[in-house]
């Protein structure tokens, strides 16, 4: 049998078994999804932030128990995971959800708007989900609920893990998928395949986006320091203006993307978001500091990004008198959220029974980042979005993520609760040979 029929055969054979899947989960599906709904209400109402989750963390973990799933938490601080052992053996497949809000003070008008202030950095602020974590939490869960009420039919094993602190956590602290990677919950037993999703407030509520290969980008944030000589404002050659000299700084990074990186394979971003320096008009100061990310689709340009950074920035300080210190990166840094191609081609049938074909879309890559990216680093992963625009809304009256008027219509998670049953069953499903690349 030739290449191209075998690889017909077997696109075939998964399709049929995507179909029947949908068919034997649909009724529990339908089931649970008035819950998934006043979870998602419930946990938006009451966010915490990264390495806060409690409350969340509770709440998850005497849901998997009452499942009769073996539950452990306190992982990466407030982390929960769940094994589900089916009643057939097969390999080991992990879903994840992030639990974590936003230091932000919630605007929309709506029953369940967060009220909740707390502590952050040492300053008073408001708590809202601002991304859709709450919308994560709560599909998970009522997957976990179909998935279990169906234990003996899963060939396999499957790994509930609830994230928290995917934002970042706390100044001084450690957290997110990074932590619970090393300590080691992709393991016991190995996970072979890590699924995620994310809700996006601009594609209509409904539809499925993903994409193969680098979906998110890697960020790292920067900090760079120009020392130079201070001087009276009327004779600044007495001195090392460190403020022209940052000027010229910023103005070279941006040459990194447009001269360095082939933009033909994937975009590149140098921002500088914040400088800081001197404190009178007529002072020329010592010092300025300014602080940045980077972001790159392929762990090649990350790291070219890195490098010309560092040479660009000492040197172009070098040549007007000024010394220059980069610290890069500085705190947090997320890889490249890559979806492993071969994984996302075999698993795209199931998202098209979970959305219907029509609803799938191939994404745009987009240059904000996900630590979803430290469990795709060590198994292979897909990861999607999912639809949370009202139909009747245009994108461009959509409030962005990460802002207080965030809304999303929360009709459809049931799309979200479909598509991580069909990933899960259609992977522990398929046979061994389909799932090497």
């Amino acid at each position: 049998m030739s290449l191209a029929r075998t690889a017909m055969s077997l696109a075939l054979v998964l399709a049929c078994g995507t179909a029947l899947a949908e068919q034997r989960f649909a009724p529990d599906i339908e089931k649970v999804q008035p819950k998934v709904l006043e979870w998602r209400r419930d946990i938006h109402q009451h966010p915490e932030l990264g390495n806060r989750e409690t409350r969340t963390a509770a709440l998850v973990a005497a849901h998997l128990k009452s499942l009769g799933i073996e539950t452990t938490t306190g992982v990466a601080h407030t982390g929960v995971v769940g094994v589900l052992v089916g009643g057939k053996p097969g390999p080991v497949v992990a879903l994840r959800a992030d639990m974590d809000g936003l230091p932000l003070t919630e605007r929309a008008a709506l029953p369940f708007a967060s009220k909740v202030r707390t502590t952050y950095n040492g300053a008073e602020v408001g708590v809202m989900h601002a991304c859709g974590h709450d919308t994560h939490v709560a599909i998970l869960m009522g997957v976990a609920e179909v998935l279990a009420a169906n234990r003996d039919q899963i060939p396999g094993t499957v790994k509930f893990i609830f994230q928290p602190a995917e934002e970042g956590p706390p100044e001084g602290e450690e957290g997110g998928a990074k932590l619970m990677a090393e300590q080691g919950v992709l393991e016991s037993p190995d996970v072979d395949a890590v699924f995620g999703l994310h809700i996006d407030a601009f594609r209509e509520v409904g539809g499925i986006g993903y994409r193969p290969g680098g979906t998110m980008a890697s960020s790292d944030s920067f900090r760079i320091t120009v020392d130079g000589k201070g001087s009276h404002g009327a004779y600044p050659w007495s001195g090392a203006d460190p403020v022209v000299a940052s000027a010229h700084i910023i103005t070279a990074l941006q040459t990194i993307v447009s001269r360095n990186v082939d933009l033909t394979e994937a975009a590149a971003v140098v921002s500088v978001g914040s400088i800081h320096a001197g404190n009178r008009a007529n002072i020329i100061p010592e010092q300025v500091v300014m602080l940045g990310t980077l972001r790159a689709l392929t762990p090649e340009a990350r790291e070219l990004l890195r490098t010309r950074l560092v040479d660009v920035a000492t040197k172009v300080g070098d040549s007007l008198g000024t010394q220059v210190k980069v610290e890069v990166p500085l705190g947090l840094a997320y890889p490249v959220t890559y979806n492993d191609e071969a994984l996302t081609a075999r698993m795209l049938p199931s998202l098209q029974v979970a959305a219907g074909a029509d609803r799938v879309e191939l994404d745009v890559a987009a240059t904000g980042a996900e630590d979803f990216s430290y469990f795709a680093q060590k198994v292979p992963g897909l990861y999607f979005t999912i639809g949370g625009r009202p139909a009747d809304v245009p994108e461009s009256a959509t409030a962005d993520h990460h802002t207080p008027d965030f809304k999303i219509d929360d009709s459809r998670l049931d799309v979200g609760v479909r598509a991580m049953v069909q990933l899960a069953m259609d992977y522990l499903s398929a046979p061994p040979e389909a799932k090497k690349p």
